[in-house]
């Protein structure tokens, strides 16, 4: 008996970013889609175009750079709100405009202080306007698992009929539980008259943790779009996990009535690539994409998957993208290797400028470490792609002395505004004292909330990836940095924060709302 295809709509480029320090750039937007893309992902919410500017641009330049899923934007139900995300979804090959209206009861007194009735008149006319503009439309309950069966019942019969073809009942707050949650996905398709017109789909949060239990049970019970993100990002405990939803589905073929037709090799990758852009490193034991997740310590599990793998693994790590960062390129690797690997990769450089500076930095990283991985190519190209903001600061050089019995020191050498600057300072270690030294010139008065180191690769000589997170008048920004030298490494991620708090990066969602 064949089976159900299962949607993956991803929304790492929106509910992800929602995350506290979590922002991207267009150009990061667009890598990572990319990778979606190349993974097989269904639809890719891209953002929530009427946020910003910035939020417009990203969503238009992954409509204009991806093929072959479908991209989405989120919208309130104004008029205006859908009118944004349908110009910004021009470009896309195949488009969807997303829009939401709380239904609950506590939502609609104490949120949007509006009637029932008025509730359900604004949705349907949302989504005959987005109808008008775009073929595919998907309504959303706002926070179903606390609404009324019957009023939900009223207002997703009249949605249907309006022309919405995908219907979402998001867990808004992470309250459902499994049983419940699934019960009430098959309660509403069994209640709703023309339920078959449409395509009913679930969006979970994680704050008990029950995004993924939450979100497969709702497949049990008749949901065939799971909307997740990549390492469970996003706002507060985050939301479904791609990767477990997906290897739960494939490992699991034999209970769930659905299949995927995600290219799973690409999930380690995408997971990494989201990682270092986001500057959210992946916990060691996060299920499929943790650093532990295929390790084994116990002497009589070792016996054991030595024997007969299937013992104690119920998944083949290379079938996630693990072992997959194979030896690409070398020291004596041509430009047009080096090119030919970028695209394999998805990677565009728009300008020769851009390849020229991205060739001489490969170059330096290949003089520096024998092998150089996909994951390599990736964190240098943090470094190399235009920036969409100008930034206030940049790095130029640094000695660091750390010596048993003396006091390390560190000094500094930058460019502010254009202006070579120099500093020194000691520390209680040479990372303290080189971040003491660039807040000696610049003395920006912000707060340090996180500093993580992470290997990129195997290897003595692999290059380290910093994470620093920053706080500022009650902005939160992640900076990211990467070198051989963990020094160095870190003095670039705290930079990088630095010029995000200066540019005033942060999160522009209207009045935070999202499903």
């Amino acid at each position: 008996m064949a089976k159900d295809r299962l949607i993956i709509f991803d929304t790492t480029l929106r509910d992800g970013e929602q995350s506290p320090g979590a922002s991207m750039t267009r150009d990061e937007k667009v890598r990572i889609a990319k990778m979606l893309e190349k993974m097989g992902v269904d639809v890719i919410e891209a953002g929530f175009a009427i946020a910003s500017v910035g939020d417009f641009e990203s969503v238009r330049a992954v409509a204009e750079a991806v093929k072959d899923s479908t991209v989405c934007s989120l919208a309130r139900t104004g008029a205006e709100d859908i009118d944004r995300a349908a110009e910004a979804l021009k470009p896309a090959a195949a488009g969807r405009i997303h829009t939401f209206i709380a239904t609950s009861p506590i939502h609609m007194e104490y949120k949007l202080r509006m009637a029932p009735d008025n509730v359900l008149d604004r949705a349907v006319a949302a989504v005959k306007h987005a109808r008008n503009l775009v073929g595919d439309v998907e309504f959303s309950c706002e926070d179903a698992s606390r609404s009324e069966y019957d009023f939900m019942c009223r207002i997703i019969e009249q949605v249907i009929k309006a022309g919405a073809r995908t219907i979402n009942l998001p867990d808004t707050v992470g309250y459902g539980e499994p049983g419940e949650y699934g019960a009430m996905v098959a309660r509403i398709m069994n209640g709703v008259p023309n339920a078959d017109q449409a395509i009913f789909s679930v969006h979970c949060h994680n704050d008990l943790g029950l995004a993924v239990a939450n979100s497969l049970s709702a497949v049990m019970n008749g949901a065939r779009q799971v909307e997740c993100t990549i390492n469970g990002l996003g706002e507060r405990a985050g939301n479904a996990s791609l990767e477990e939803l997906v290897m739960a589905i494939r490992t699991r073929s034999d209970i769930f009535p659905v299949e995927v037709s995600v290219d799973t090799t690409q999930i380690v990758p995408t997971s990494r690539l989201v990682s270092s852009i986001t500057g959210f490193p992946v916990q060691p034991n996060k299920a499929i994409v943790g650093a532990n997740a295929f390790a084994h310590e116990s002497g009589i599990h070792q016996d054991g998957v030595l024997k007969y793998r299937e013992t104690y693994e119920i998944m083949r790590a290379e079938d996630v993208g693990w072992n997959a960062n194979k030896l690409v390129l070398g020291k004596h690797s041509g430009r047009a290797a080096f090119k030919a690997r970028l695209a394999d990769l998805g990677i565009t450089l728009a300008h020769q400028a851009a390849v020229d500076l991205a060739f001489t930095r490969f170059k330096e990283l290949a003089d520096k470490k024998h092998e150089i991985f996909d994951e390599d190519l990736q964190a240098l190209m943090s470094d190399v792609q235009p920036s969409e903001r100008n930034n206030r600061y940049s790095y130029v050089a640094m000695e660091a002395v750390s010596r048993s019995g003396f006091k390390p020191r560190a000094d500094v050498q930058l460019l502010v505004d254009g202006e070579a600057k120099q500093a020194a300072a000691e520390g209680d270690g040479p990372v303290d004292a080189a971040f003491k030294a660039v807040e000696q010139l610049l003395n920006s008065g912000a707060n340090l909330l996180l500093y993580s180191v992470n290997a990129i690769t195997k290897g003595t000589d692999s290059q380290g990836e910093v994470q620093v997170r920053l706080e500022k008048n009650g902005s939160i920004v992640n900076g990211n940095g990467a070198d051989t030298d963990i020094i160095v490494a870190s003095v670039k991620a705290y930079l990088d924060a630095l010029n995000l708090l200066d540019a005033g990066v942060q999160k522009a969602h209207p009045q935070h709302e999202g499903v």
